[in-house]
């Protein structure tokens, strides 16, 4: 603890920082021993609020690093956690207050669980969270090995004799540690008195009793071995006497680099007796030097060594060149005379008695007047039975003659740097060496003087006052919170301390020394003063440590694509580093690049002319790693024009120790090439070819099939193209943009098509033309051609490609007639005045659309004329009876006709002409032709087909005709009255004769038995006439019986 006090105080030097709330706790990690007692400290500066800041400690222990423990607080009685509260609440753990923003941890007695990382927390008091809250070190436990032993004994000595003691000190510690050894002699209550010491350094020292025996070598300390510490005292003084032991102490250096004792022992003592050989007593005199310089204090022992000195009685008696300064009798009060009276009165003189065989005599500021002799007197009294003293032996040592000299004013002043230039955030020392080396008491002020770099003008800086005060210039206010100053205490010399240094340190630096005296009446005279030579410091800026990735790529993407670009920081100067990045792109047609995007150090955007000229505002994203080194700019949906050679330009800023950004370096990474490029054409028409036949009025469907496109989100518009017979170009029939906006080709060239076409898309790629009611004249060779529309990333639509279908050939034609109207002949007689039909009957037709036109003819017998010699020919003479269009109108009846006939429709294929009041003249072969008619689709009727029926032939017979006349006169009743039947006869009874023969038989050929032949019909012959004059004639010809 007592080393930590002064680094506190030092701290506190450092004033508070302005900008924010910063905490610092004790530099770890910190090497502490089991059972000792550990303080660490904690300070806030920056904050706002009342000046007393309260403090929470915590602890992270190495079995549990991420949850924290808590210890103890200055302002929460409930904070520490279970396993420390009745630590704390007995003031084994507590915190100390050394001002209102600082504290030191105490525990009291180290355990080996309070090893762990602790942090210092302070609430916040400020009207805004800003800057650090807490601060976190290390603390680590060890063993404590050390062993300090020595025997237990006791000693009797006589004066004159030698004493020789060993100590036996060990120590195990793994981490590098000192050790110092130091003797001391202890009589009963009284402040133990050192004898020697071996420093941590390994420097001898004797205590102030033992010096001068030290010198004259009658008192030494030796290492023996490894382990070993022997203690030497010769020739034994009766004032040796005593309890004497050894204490070690084991020291480890501080991260801050000062020494700490960890732990500290001591031995059992010995105890030594030292008898006097007789009553004699000897005195000697003691001070440090001879010479002293004014001002300076002087001190005089006179060491009284007699035995048993507390049970004798002593006086003494100080001399200054003989004259009497002060005397101290058995009670030991000083009488002094008048002169040193007032200076004692002043506090500038003391006699005193330091122990029963040492009395001092201390001057504290010497005056040149004190030069000279000095001397004490003991005088050994002895007390009557009356209580009175008388004088018996007296005895004095030499005198000790000091000299005083004057204060030299003339002195140099020199300032140095061992760091004369300097990186920006370290720290560099400046020293104002004063020589000669006055003593500490010697009042000089030093002052730092600072002229910055650019200026012509010296100011004050900081002055370290003559009576040790510090006084800050007004001018340089910032220079506290990063400056240290401290005075050495052997000499004056002043160094000055500064650190995180930045531009504002930069320039040059003097010191003045001024020496003074201060005046009996405290006033004070300036002897002299120096001012030292310039000393330039230089602040450079960090040596830079960046390096940007400079490997070089190249990037083929589609558009509407995005564009990953990266920039890579592989080095950095400090993990505080902040960037710029400023992003360019350079097309081939320009000399530099252009900025798109610049990113500044605190993370602002600002957009570059190029960004602005191409409308990328809306398409630029960046994007910054959580670990700090990798930026991205993404250009989203990536034009053509978009294609250049892009490039990052990095600058990294760092923050200066006053807390302005500066631009340390710069670096431009490599090249990414990008080239941004049209979606490949997938655009794929079904290529094949086809033949389609349809009857003309019928529907006719025209497929155009796209197998494959470029991409899903793409437009596609559909025109269709026909080829027609006699023409040299193909026609635009109709189109369907991507818009869905359907147009028709020329009007004139389409005619009638327009208004009989129809298309549709029912499913996605699928495109239908529809010919309605087609017509021979819509016969071609049909193709389409589609077209694929992509959208840009601007949103402007474009064609990627375009591709035709394979042809469709298309044939419209007429239907095949099957007209089909019944031809079989007929023959009819009716008795005249009655009425006969003539049937048209029409067996099949081409369309059930078809209309008929029917016309019934007579064919009537005409003999032809000719010459006499030839023969007689019969012609046929054709007569129109009646005519029936299409569109049911009757042709005009002849005149014989006329008022006779009757006609009907009784089916759609059957048509009945009734010739009423039949007459001779009726007679005749009639028949019927039937022509078949359509409609085209313009509604045009054309004739299809024609057929001509069978024969009816008609005869009419008039009132008187006979039976046979009628017969005779119609050969189809004749041939079925006279010839038909007799074969049938003839037949039946053939087939009554076989049936009969064959019972015959069956019957035990009864007959055949009796020898009586069968009877064999012969096949009967018929004879007509030809003439039809006489029926004809049956006869049946009996057979041969063989």
């Amino acid at each position: 603890m007592r080393t930590l006090r002064p680094q506190l105080a030092s701290l506190l030097f450092l004033g508070m920082a302005l900008a924010q709330r910063q905490v610092a706790v004790q530099e770890g990690p910190l090497y502490r021993t089991e059972g000792s007692h550990v303080t660490l400290w904690c300070k806030v500066s920056g904050y706002q609020g009342p000046a007393e800041q309260n403090f929470q400690w915590s602890i992270y222990l190495p079995s549990a690093p991420e949850r924290e423990v808590q210890i103890v607080s200055t302002v929460d009685p409930s904070f520490p956690y279970a396993i420390y509260t009745q630590r704390v609440h007995s003031r084994g753990i507590y915190v100390e207050r050394v001002q209102g923003d600082a504290v030191l941890l105490h525990i009291t007695e180290l355990q080996d669980r309070d090893a762990g990382e602790y942090e210092c927390h302070t609430p916040n008091t400020d009207e805004r969270y800003f800057g650090s809250y807490s601060a976190k070190m290390n603390l680590v436990v060890i063993p404590d090995s050390l062993r300090v032993t020595a025997v237990a004994q006791t000693l009797n000595k006589v004066e004159r004799d030698s004493l020789e003691l060993k100590c036996e000190v060990s120590k195990s510690t793994v981490q590098h540690s000192h050790v110092s050894i130091a003797w001391y002699r202890q009589r009963g209550s009284e402040v133990p008195v050192e004898v020697i010491s071996l420093s941590r350094d390994f420097v001898l020292r004797a205590g102030s009793a033992y010096a001068q025996r030290q010198a004259t070598g009658d008192v030494r300390l030796d290492k023996v071995g490894e382990t070993t510490a022997k203690l030497t005292i010769y020739n034994l003084h009766p004032s040796d006497q005593g309890e004497f032991y050894c204490e070690a102490a084991e020291w480890i250096q501080d991260p801050d680099k000062s020494w700490y004792a960890m732990t500290r022992k001591r031995s059992q003592g010995a105890i030594v007796n030292v008898q006097a050989t007789d009553k004699e007593f000897s005195v000697r005199l003691e001070t440090e030097k001879r010479t002293y310089i004014v001002g300076e204090p002087v001190e005089f022992r006179c060491i009284l060594e007699a035995q048993n000195v507390p049970d004798r009685y002593f006086s003494i008696s100080w001399a200054f060149n003989s004259s009497l300064i002060a005397s101290l009798g058995p009670n030991a009060v000083p009488v002094l005379n008048n002169e040193f009276a007032q200076r004692e009165a002043l506090g500038q003189l003391k006699v005193a008695k330091e122990s029963d065989n040492v009395f001092v005599l201390k001057i504290y500021r010497l005056r040149l007047e004190d030069s000279g002799k000095y001397n004490c007197r003991v005088t050994e009294r002895e007390k009557t039975v009356t209580g009175d003293f008388i004088d018996k032996e007296s005895k004095r040592p030499k005198n000790i003659p000091i000299t005083v000299l004057p204060l030299k004013a003339g002195f140099a002043v020199t300032a140095i740097s061992r760091t004369p230039g300097v990186t920006y955030n370290e720290s560099f020392d400046l020293q104002c060496i004063i020589k000669p080396h006055y003593p500490s008491w010697v009042p000089v002020s030093v002052t730092w003087r600072f002229q910055p770099a650019g200026s012509t003008e010296f100011h004050d800086l900081v002055t370290f006052t003559r009576d040790g005060g510090v006084q800050w210039g007004d001018r340089y206010a910032g220079f506290r919170t990063r400056t240290a100053i401290e005075k050495a205490e052997s000499s004056n010399n002043v160094r000055l301390s500064i650190s995180r240094a930045s531009d504002t340190e930069a320039g040059k630096y003097q010191c003045v020394a001024e020496l003074w005296r201060k005046n009996y009446n405290s006033s004070w005279t300036r002897l002299a003063d120096r001012t030292s030579n310039l000393l330039e410091i230089r602040v450079l800026r960090p040596v830079t440590k960046l390096q940007v990735s400079k490997s070089k790529r190249s990037i083929t993407l589609v558009e509407n694509r995005p564009i990953p670009l990266n920039c890579s920081v592989k080095s950095q100067t400090s993990p505080d580093s902040h960037f710029a990045v400023l992003w360019y792109v350079h097309k081939p047609s320009d000399a530099d690049g252009k900025l798109i995007l610049k990113t500044t150090h605190s993370s602002a955007f600002e957009y570059g002319t190029y960004a602005e000229e191409e409308g990328l505002r809306g398409r630029l994203q960046f994007e910054r790693s959580a670990s700090g080194g990798l930026f991205s700019l993404t250009v989203q949906r990536a034009e053509v024009r978009d294609s250049g050679s892009y490039y990052c330009h990095v600058e990294e800023w760092l923050l200066s120790p006053n807390h302005a950004w500066y631009k340390l370096a710069e670096e431009v990474s490599g090249r990414t090439e990008v080239t941004v490029k049209q979606p490949d054409n997938r655009l794929q028409v079904n290529q094949t070819q086809k033949n389609i036949t349809v009857l003309e009025n019928q529907w006719v469907t025209l497929e155009c099939l796209v197998n494959s496109r470029t991409s899903p989100s793409s437009q596609l518009s559909v025109e269709w193209y026909v080829w027609r017979p006699g023409h040299p170009e193909k026609q635009a029939v109709a189109q369907l943009s991507r818009q869905n906006t359907l147009r028709y080709g020329d009007l004139v060239a389409l005619g009638d098509l327009r208004s009989r076409l129809h298309l549709e898309s029912p499913s996605p790629g699928l495109y239908l033309l529809s010919i309605q009611n087609a017509t021979v004249r819509d016969s071609g060779a049909y193709d389409c051609r589609v077209e694929e529309w992509l959208l840009d990333p601007s949103d402007r639509w474009y064609k990627r490609a375009e591709d035709l279908s394979g042809l469709i050939t298309l044939t419209v034609k007429q239907p095949d007639p099957t007209l089909q109207v019944d031809t079989a002949t007929a023959n009819l007689t009716v008795q005249e005045k009655e009425s006969f039909p003539l049937d048209c009957s029409i067996l099949s037709r081409s369309s059930p659309e078809s209309h008929f036109a029917v016309t019934w003819y007579n064919l009537r017998a005409k003999e032809a004329g000719g010459h006499a010699e030839e023969d007689n020919e019969e012609e046929e003479e054709r007569e129109a009876v009646l005519s029936v269009g299409l569109d049911a109108i009757f042709s005009p009846e002849a005149s014989r006709w006329e008022g006779r006939l009757r006609f009907q429709r009784l089916s759609a294929v059957l048509f009945r002409l009734t010739v009423l009041q039949a007459g001779g003249a009726d007679t005749g072969n009639y028949s019927c032709r039937v022509e078949e008619w359509l409609a085209d689709p313009n509604g045009v009727w054309y004739r299809l087909a024609e057929e001509e029926s069978g024969t009816v032939a008609v005869h009419v017979q008039d009132a008187g005709s006979t039976l046979q006349s009628v017969i005779c006169s119609n050969d189809a009743l004749f041939y079925f009255v006279f010839f038909y039947p007799f074969p049938i006869f003839g037949i039946l009874i053939i087939t009554i004769l076989l049936v009969r023969f064959k019972s015959r038989n069956s019957s035990k050929n009864s007959e055949g038995k009796n020898g009586v032949p069968l009877l064999w019909i012969k096949e009967p012959h018929l004879n007509y006439s030809p003439t039809c004059l006489e029926p004809p004639v049956l006869s049946i010809h009996p057979g041969t019986i063989d």
